[in-house]
């Protein structure tokens, strides 16, 4: 059976061990980290802990292959727009213009363009693996129980929960209809041509939207008879108590955010650069 994108994957690690708020907490401040600094000593460092972290959670990577593989064109695609729009953006930040390739007008290539985009990929790898992973490891009644925890309604938190409960639906849904209409003859193999292939695979929509809407209705009414909202609170099956490992987790990222913040606003300036002598 097809490993189904972006839902919750069950293992025995220390990541899985922590709860839905830690994780959410943790998350939080790992991207904080990230975003607000361009210092690419921390951003490595930030890098490296996210590849062990990932490691430790004992997800495959030929599990989140496919959405891995779209971030990753996503973020070729915002290399080149960066460069694009703003080829001298680094000689802009960093002062200095060292040119490596002329090319024509404004579009030349300079390490400092270069050093500015690599500090780019680099925040968007580091955040990467922690978020895949917070989706991935955390359960969508754990991870709703976690948002109610930290102030959001449950009401917001339970839509969120459902919406990731529907995405793995969704995907065993398409390839049910995927199925039966290659049974009828419609083929989505690469053996016919790329147009008729997308010809016949937007034959599965239509199905695949009414049993939606039809699913969609099911919970609705279900939620109804059990008098969902109602009330202004509502207790958690999937709610966890914190436990040591939360709490060293908390204080481990509280310090990693601390010190990327004192390293990279030490000197009045958010961007490490290595071109002044």
């Amino acid at each position: 059976m097809a490993v189904e994108m972006m839902a919750y994957i069950e293992r025995r690690s220390p990541i899985h061990e922590l709860t839905g708020v830690t994780k959410l907490l943790c998350f939080i401040m790992w991207s904080t980290a990230a975003m607000l600094t361009y210092d690419t000593r921390v951003l490595l460092f930030l890098l490296a802990a996210s590849i062990y972290v990932f490691v430790l959670s004992k997800i495959k990577l030929k599990e989140i292959s496919f959405v891995l593989i779209f971030i990753l064109v996503f973020l070729l695609i915002n290399n080149i727009a960066i460069y694009l729009f703003s080829p001298q953006e680094g000689v802009k930040i960093y002062g200095t213009s060292h040119v490596l390739v002329e090319i024509f007008g404004r579009y030349n290539v300079t390490l400092e363009q270069l050093f500015y985009q690599f500090n780019i990929t680099i925040k968007y790898l580091t955040v990467i693996p922690i978020a895949i992973l917070f989706i991935v490891a955390t359960h969508p009644s754990e991870f709703a129980a976690s948002l109610n925890r930290i102030g959001v309604s449950y009401r917001i938190s339970y839509s969120v929960a459902l919406a990731l409960r529907y995405i793995p639906d969704i995907q065993r849904d398409f390839r049910n209809i995927a199925i039966s209409q290659q049974a009828r003859g419609i083929d989505m193999s690469r053996k016919e041509k790329l147009s008729k292939r997308i010809k016949n695979i937007a034959s599965i929509i239509v199905p695949l939207i009414l049993s939606s809407l039809d699913r969609i209705e099911v919970i609705s009414n279900a939620m109804e008879l059990r008098g969902f909202g109602k009330g202004k609170k509502r207790t958690w099956y999937s709610a966890r108590p914190f436990r040591k490992k939360d709490y060293s987790a908390l204080i481990l990222v509280i310090v990693m955010l601390i010190l990327s913040l004192i390293i990279t606003f030490h000197d009045g300036e958010r961007f490490y650069n290595p071109f002044l002598k």
